[in-house]
């Protein structure tokens, strides 16, 4: 099921300007979106923005979204900025809006304005505070261009969807004078073991994405050379990131912490897990799980849960775009998948049915906020990330950060107090695939614990 304000169609230049990397192909954006890249230098100045420049332009025309370019700050003003779904700042650095320019730029944010910050943008402003919470950290030192292992730790975010788990590369590595991880949602972090020169201890994220008063904002510390504008993996990344901004894609940008995997990936991370019923699940050599005929349900037997955050990324990967199945939760350790149609609850992955038996649904029992669902819905093809929250006997679900559901069990047989998760394979005809599904066992609620998690 797909928002209206959005259209389902695949680009098929898109995938082709990205060198045929694997990965769905980037939705149409809305007619008329329009992205804005400020490349204005007051400090060093990149020789790569104009092969940054030429790279966006060219995504922008694969990807149905149009692109002007200026280094003339009098473009910020709040009139001409209501144009853009997004403003690119591509390797700017120092001091490059004057004061009504910067309140301009902060009221389109206000507004639900997009940012991308590339690279040196992270070197910009240093004394305007608003700025430095939309990049999320500064710049400190780099050492020499080289090597090094990017981990990606989101791989449901559309600019790293598409990366490989350890992403090798070579570029200029910035360390940053803070560590953006406690207020933004990191999605690639730097391996300091795999180069010389990092300087943030052994937690070095790279690139974030995040909500920021009332806007989107995503950076990411690639994009120093010239090579990087013709490297189909950093513009399939820039792309991702582009479109979360404009909101052509969907995401979950909330700070992530405290979580441990149940499935990593690995074959060894599926050691605690249990095939009840018929069918199976695959995985796959990129570290997801399909699911394959049914109906039966592969369930986490190592250990029961109470109070916790379960989140794991889905896409629908069959061709129908109608694929089904479900994240079962709170139901007893039983290899029978019936016993958690019966004891527990299934929050419902299905494009079409009845709306209390369609995705984010508690199915058969309450459904989602369907206007809410449909904004945040990624089309077949993308991916998803649901957050399940468990709390007695009240269970919330998020849809790519967004709450869609507040359900409160009420039958006794059903107690979501002490229970197993599992994830459903519906039947021959549904493929749903599934990866990084990880959990974070939370304490006894309190009021302060529930406003630091935006209840």
């Amino acid at each position: 099921m797909r928002s209206t304000r959005r259209v389902s169609t695949a680009v098929v230049g898109a995938t082709l300007l990205l060198g045929g990397v694997s990965g769905p192909a980037a939705s149409q954006p809305d007619a008329g979106a329009r992205v804005l890249v400020f490349s204005k230098t007051a400090g060093f100045r990149h020789d790569s923005i104009p092969e940054g420049i030429a790279a966006v332009r060219e995504l922008g025309q694969a990807a149905g979204f149009k692109v002007d370019a200026t280094e003339d700050a009098s473009a910020f003003t709040t009139r001409n900025l209501r144009r853009y779904g997004a403003v690119v700042f591509l390797s700017t650095t120092g001091d490059v809006l004057a004061p009504a320019q910067q309140r301009a730029f902060e009221s389109y944010i206000h507004q639900g304005g997009g940012y991308v910050g590339v690279h040196a943008a992270a070197d910009t402003e240093y004394d305007w505070e608003f700025y430095g919470g939309l990049a999320g950290a500064y710049f400190q030192s780099h050492p020499a261009i080289q090597p090094a292992t990017v981990t990606v730790e989101d791989r449901a975010h559309p600019a790293t969807s598409g990366l490989p788990r350890a992403w090798e590369r070579t570029d200029e590595w910035y360390n940053y004078r803070s560590n953006p991880r406690d207020r933004a949602h990191v999605l690639a972090s730097l391996d300091e073991s795999s180069y010389t020169g990092g300087t943030m201890n052994g937690d070095h994220p790279i690139a974030w994405c995040q909500t920021y008063q009332g806007g989107r904002a995503f950076y990411t510390g690639v994009g120093h050379t010239k090579e990087s504008y013709a490297e189909p993996a950093f513009r399939q990344h820039l792309l991702g990131g582009i479109r979360y901004a404009i909101g052509d894609a969907q995401a979950d940008c909330r700070p992530e912490t405290g979580y441990r995997p149940l499935f990593d990936g690995g074959q060894a991370s599926l050691s605690g897990w249990k095939q009840a019923g018929p069918g199976s699940f695959t995985l796959n050599a990129d570290g997801t799980l399909t699911s394959a005929g049914g109906m039966g349900m592969l369930w986490y037997a190592d250990q029961g849960f109470g109070a916790y955050s379960l989140k794991l990324d889905w896409k629908m990967a069959g061709t129908s775009g109608d694929d089904n199945s479900g994240v079962f939760v709170g139901f007893p350790p039983s290899d029978d998948p019936w016993s958690a149609v019966n004891n527990g609850y299934e929050i419902q992955i299905d494009a079409t049915d009845v709306p209390e038996k369609t995705t984010g649904s508690v199915y058969g029992f309450q459904s989602a906020d369907l206007d809410r669902r449909d904004r945040a819905l990624n089309p077949p093809g993308e991916w998803n990330t649901y957050e399940i929250r468990v709390e007695g006997e009240r269970l919330r679900v998020w849809l790519n950060g967004v709450k869609i559901n507040d359900f409160t069990s009420t039958d006794p047989a059903r107690s979501l107090a002490d229970g197993h998760i599992g994830i459903q394979n519906h039947g021959a005809d549904d493929q749903v695939a599934f990866r990084d599904i990880r959990i974070k066992e939370l304490s006894a609620k309190s009021p302060a614990h529930m406003a630091s998690q935006g209840d």
